[in-house]
């Protein structure tokens, strides 16, 4: 689609909204971005329109197009007008793809976890009877997580990895729920999620990040209702950065619901470094108002990057130091179509946490806070892995996990 055709699809889509307003030889057209309004003038020889598009391009805009549109359906309103022909826009699927990683997604997804979990070092063993490999337990952990599966339902799986070597012994139901209530467990594991998203290393240039909560805890809801106990559901947060073309969780902090360092504000910076650190370009980066700071707009703009966060209403332009502070509350301000056009790409780590959630589930079975948090990054490497075996359909891609040096997380 030319910029022309696409200027006169949106300026049919205005146009069929039917909120257009006439003020004499002046029409008040709303912004598609919903803040605002642009004024066009119908009066001269030539229309005139105050948006950007018109004033620094001096062409037949969007809003101008809506008007004319308008002013030929109020004159021939027994005509089936050019409006009324608008279609929804849509994005086409990649059906071929899509049907195949779902129909294969088993069966990749026990050989990719096996390769993942290859590289992990044994911790060295002094005395006592052999233990499982620590790759096993992982394996066995990140599996169980997976399914979806209690404790002692997905021990039938285990048989099935052993069978196809993906582990050397299948253990005892319990190994799973043993190695989620380590500590020490925590920083391997985010390890392995960071392995998951490199092989996107060079197709991820965008980044989004935002935050949701994952319960802990379910009640009954028939005693809940019945003896009115009014108790609240437990949970856990879950910061993390995606890649806004795959969804890719390139980054996870996870916190508790409450307390200082729950804050969103606190986890963009680690969040974006992080991403940054593992090889990943960071070109743009969205977030909500929720992690507006200086800070954050300066450290995006020292990456080479632009960042895309709406200003709070109470905020000013005074750049205190920061001229990134000043040029993006220009942009939000006098160009908001430009801006909402890239900042709606945050709307992609919305739609990670829907599918994340969907695919494998809102609620964490664990029973203690350090389980808690080691299944919550499981369910992310987890996810990593299936949108993994989808672009290996989808764009051909090959994973290679590449091993990466442990690092402290939030």
């Amino acid at each position: 689609m030319s910029i022309d055709e696409g200027r006169e699809q949106r300026g049919e889509e205005i146009a069929k909204s039917g909120k257009l307003k006439q003020e004499g030889n002046h029409w008040i057209v709303p912004s598609q971005s919903g803040h605002g309004n642009y004024i066009v003038s119908m009066k001269g020889k030539e229309p005139i329109c105050t948006c950007p598009d018109f004033e620094s391009r001096n062409v037949r805009c969007k809003h101008i197009i809506a008007v004319e549109l308008t002013i030929a359906h109020n004159k021939n309103p027994t005509e089936t007008p050019a409006i009324e022909g608008v279609k929804k826009v849509t994005y086409s699927q990649a059906w071929s793809a899509y049907n195949a990683a779902q129909s294969e997604e088993v069966k990749l997804f026990d050989a990719l976890l096996s390769d993942l979990v290859s590289g992990v070092e044994e911790p060295e063993q002094t005395r006592g009877r052999p233990r499982l490999p620590l790759k096993d337990e992982l394996f066995c952990a990140i599996q169980k997580v997976y399914s979806q599966l209690s404790s002692r339902r997905s021990a039938s799986l285990f048989g099935f990895a052993e069978s196809r070597d993906h582990i050397s012994h299948a253990p005892h139901f319990n190994v799973s729920s043993k190695v989620l209530n380590r500590e020490d467990i925590t920083l391997i594991l985010q390890n392995l999620l960071s392995q998951t998203a490199s092989p996107l290393m060079e197709i991820e240039t965008k980044f989004a990040t935002d935050s949701s909560g994952f319960r802990t805890t379910n009640f009954n809801e028939y005693a809940e209702e019945k003896y009115n106990l009014k108790r609240e559901h437990g949970w856990i947060k879950a910061h993390i950065t995606v890649g806004v073309r795959t969804n890719i969780i390139t980054a996870l902090n996870v916190t508790e619901n409450k307390g200082k360092g729950s804050a969103d504000i606190n986890h963009f910076k680690p969040l974006i470094l992080r991403t940054k650190e593992l090889g990943f370009t960071v070109e743009e980066a969205s977030a909500d108002k929720a992690y507006l700071s200086r800070s954050n707009l300066a450290l995006i703009d020292e990456m080479g990057g632009v960042p895309y966060i709406p200003f709070k209403s109470n905020t000013h332009g005074r750049p205190m130091g920061n001229h990134i502070w000043r040029k993006m509350y220009a942009i939000f301000l006098y160009r908001k179509e430009e801006f909402e056009e890239h900042y709606h790409l945050r709307s992609n780590v919305e739609t990670t946490f829907s599918a994340w959630k969907l695919k494998l589930g809102d609620s964490l079975k664990s029973k203690n806070l350090t389980a808690q948090k080691n299944e919550l990054i499981c369910k992310a490497i987890a996810y990593n892995i299936t949108v993994l075996i989808h672009e290996m359909f989808e764009l051909g891609i090959k994973p290679d996990f590449i091993p990466e040096p442990l690092a402290i997380f939030l």
